[in-house]
């Protein structure tokens, strides 16, 4: 493999799972398409990934417009994208689904889901044409698992879980891999965006805990991309050894007599 030859783009490259994958690759000699909506913090991680040839896009996945512009300007050397990392995404609440924020929703479903699909479908067919790629998809236990207040944030993940699998039903005939991620507890600003910016609440989420962190996530995206190309990683779900799947939850009525149960618990 020669030097700079082998192009990744990534999105949500500014915090968290996208920073540590970006640099990563680029020590691995990758050329790397860097996008975010923060532009200082863009090109900060640019300048920090120097001498590796990085082409930085401040976007926002959720403009389809502006996905396929950036796409159709990518400067001689970066056009020819290897790998696909779709990792924005986020969670945004945690209350029950009778107490949600509409926006809060709607912001979910559009960047976890809608901005998903523009970059894979815009991509996709060039890596069709020849016969060579990798989407690699960032899901989430929340996609297999429920828990109280994940509602529509589990709901999209297990969009991008089915939606992975069914690109590689689609994609049998070529030689285009595809890859679902699904950490379960990791320590990033994940929590910070979903509490609004409460640093102290989300602080409280791994408190006693060793969780993931972004470079563990980063060497298993890595991992997936290194194994032989007629491999392909279909699913890893990863969690913290400290971490398990929960019981199934069980709320149980009091008789009270002839008016009928009540709603506690004893």
């Amino acid at each position: 493999m020669n030097y700079y030859t082998r192009t990744i783009l990534i999105t949500g490259a500014t915090s968290g799972f996208g920073r540590a994958c970006a640099q990563r690759f680029a020590r691995e000699g990758w050329r790397l398409i860097i996008i975010g909506r923060r532009q200082e913090r863009l090109e900060e991680l640019a300048a920090q990934l120097a001498p590796v040839p990085v082409h930085a896009v401040q976007l926002d996945v959720r403009d389809r417009d502006r996905v396929r512009e950036m796409l159709h300007a990518l400067p001689e050397g970066f056009r020819e994208i290897e790998v696909l990392l779709n990792n924005a995404g986020l969670a945004l609440g945690l209350e029950g689904a009778h107490q949600a924020d509409l926006d809060d929703w709607e912001t979910m479903i559009d960047t976890n889901i809608r901005g998903l699909c523009y970059l894979t479908r815009m991509v996709l067919p060039a890596m069709v044409e020849r016969d060579r790629g990798h989407i690699i998809n960032m899901g989430s236990v929340a996609g297999i698992y429920p828990y109280p207040g994940a509602n529509v944030y589990g709901g999209t993940k297990a969009f991008v879980r089915q939606f992975s699998r069914n690109l590689i039903a689609d994609l049998v005939a070529s030689r285009v891999r595809v890859t679902n991620i699904e950490p379960g507890l990791a320590e990033s600003e994940f929590s910070v965006v979903r509490f609004h910016g409460d640093r102290q609440r989300a602080g409280q989420v791994y408190q006693g805990t060793e969780p993931l962190t972004p470079a563990d996530i980063a060497e298993i995206v890595h991992w997936v991309t290194s194994v032989p190309p007629h491999v392909n990683i279909n699913c890893v779900e990863v969690m913290p050894v400290c971490q398990g799947c929960a019981p199934f939850a069980i709320h149980r009525r009091r008789d009270t007599g002839p008016g009928g149960p009540d709603r506690t618990t004893p």
